[in-house]
């Protein structure tokens, strides 16, 4: 009995004193904390709160009665989704477009990347970055509109051109056969500066020491590529593949929503514009939110399954 109220005694100082401790580095750090309030505050606001809007995919929703006020449908509007005629084409164009990002856009960033870390003009280099690095900036709609210029049935300028040298006429943007291949040939042209950059950085944290051991060791830069450059970058290619395998449910609505037609329907319509259509346009908001629901937990999954993948190959992956 008598070790046992020593014991606990003892506790005591240490938890005041670890308790001391807290407050001293949350007063030493005490600006550095306050930057963070209006970060969290966004969260809450804008990330957490609407979660309780999750309610309206479990309900007849209805504008004039409310959210609490509509009737509770339980699973019926989950059950309108995946037994309806649309559902295994809009995710088979789902996945298919998704992937095709995937596989074709990552490794555009990654060899722009390499090209520009071995580009020792500075003033070259910067010319190439701003370059690769403009078309981000662009909206969609500026980029639609430049494909279009280039590609309009009958009028675009390579299209006239392909007529005017008898080659035919040119279809390409309600083409079903070139829609995925315009939306990947767009996207990798818009994004590839982006991810370039994020590669750069990646590059620049690597310990010059290293190369500099291989070039003692007679290694040239092929063997400083495969061995110190592309396994110095692994760990981000590994991050952003979670990230963007997380996003697979999305297949990016606003490029493809304003790439769309009613030619193209069958092969690029996606879950993101059919929820547009029966949410927006249609005032339907029950069984696109939950379609919402449907994404964010297969989206779940997949970044779990995705992370657990990455660590069992070597990889650090998220957490």
């Amino acid at each position: 009995m008598r070790t046992n109220v020593n014991m606990i005694s003892g506790d005591q100082p240490v938890k005041k004193r670890m308790t001391t401790h807290v407050w001293k580095t949350f007063l030493r750090y005490k600006w550095l904390y306050l930057l963070m309030v209006p970060g969290i505050v966004y969260y809450i606001i804008y990330h957490y709160v609407p979660m309780f809007g999750l309610v309206i995919a479990f309900k007849k929703y209805n504008l004039m009665k409310g959210l609490w006020g509509s009737e509770w449908v339980g699973f019926d509007n989950f059950r309108m989704i995946f037994s309806s005629p649309e559902f295994p084409s809009l995710m088979r164009n789902t996945i298919l477009i998704s992937v095709y990002r995937i596989l074709f856009n990552m490794l555009p960033d990654v060899m722009l990347a390499l090209i520009l870390n071995e580009i020792r003009a500075p003033w070259f280099k910067r010319v190439v970055q701003t370059i690769t690095y403009g078309p981000h900036f662009l909206s969609w709609i500026i980029v639609y509109g430049l494909v279009f210029s280039f590609f309009a049935p009958g009028a675009g300028l390579v299209t006239t051109f392909f007529r005017d040298i008898g080659w035919g006429e040119l279809d390409v943007l309600t083409n079903s056969e070139y829609f995925r291949s315009l939306l990947v040939t767009s996207d990798i042209w818009k994004s590839t500066g982006f991810g370039a950059i994020i590669y750069l950085a990646a590059l620049a944290s690597i310990n010059h020491e290293l190369y500099e051991a291989a070039v003692v060791d007679g290694a040239g830069r092929w063997r400083q590529l495969w061995h110190i450059t592309l396994p110095g970058i692994r760990e981000v290619f590994i991050l952003l593949l979670i990230l963007r395998i997380g996003h697979i449910m999305d297949a990016g609505f606003e490029q493809v929503y304003i790439f769309l037609n009613a030619r193209v329907y069958d092969v690029g319509d996606i879950l993101d514009t059919w929820i547009f259509r029966r949410g927006i346009e249609q005032m339907e908001f029950s069984v696109p939110a939950a379609m919402g629901v449907f994404k964010s937990v297969i989206g779940l999954v997949l970044v779990i399954g995705a992370n657990k993948l990455a660590k069992k190959v070597g990889g650090s992956g998220i957490w």
